[in-house]
């Protein structure tokens, strides 16, 4: 397999639809990712190995800026083509994706952290393989109404994961 290297991500367009999210390519094909997402306090930390999608929108949700990272399968042309970005970090690295989300490497998991006074619009979290999809979106402090605590009140790390141990 080649090198994979950093890939700027363009802006395209996002569906908000019953069930889930539509994400609209440059090259005119849609992807669905199954939802709702499930709103987790500023930040999130996914299992090993999962592929681990970041989706930041604007403010009304009409368009926004799509990254995988750490992928290692598709080629730069095709991420080029759809508008989608790639960022590619190293074990312990953490990167800016767009001001206020950042993306660090927790041995072999993904964290992706969002200031959200930063953010001018929403931020999600798609860690999917070929068993499972889960999609997140993260919030302030506050805005999960009791669904999830914040990391610094999370509880023992075995009630605070999902199913397939996504902590939050």
């Amino acid at each position: 397999m080649s090198a994979r290297s950093n890939v700027a991500p363009s802006t395209i367009g996002v569906d908000f639809v019953e069930g889930g999210i539509v994400v609209e390519y440059l090259d005119g094909r849609d992807v669905f990712y199954h939802g709702p997402p499930k709103p987790v306090e500023e930040s999130i930390t996914t299992p090993p190995g999962k592929d681990v999608h970041v989706l930041v929108t604007d403010p009304d949700g009409l368009e926004g800026v799509m990254t995988y990272v750490n992928d290692r399968d598709t080629h730069d042309e095709i991420l080029e083509s759809t508008g989608v970005g790639r960022v590619m970090l190293e074990a312990d690295d953490e990167e800016v994706l767009f001001p206020g989300v950042t993306v660090t490497t927790e041995a072999y998991s993904i964290r992706v952290e969002a200031d959200l006074e930063v953010v001018d619009g929403r931020v999600f979290v798609f860690a999917e393989d070929e068993l499972s999809e889960h999609a997140y979106e993260l919030v302030a402090e506050g805005d999960v109404d009791g669904e999830a605590e914040s990391e610094n009140d999370a509880a023992p790390e075995d009630e605070d994961e999902d199913e397939d141990g996504v902590s939050a």
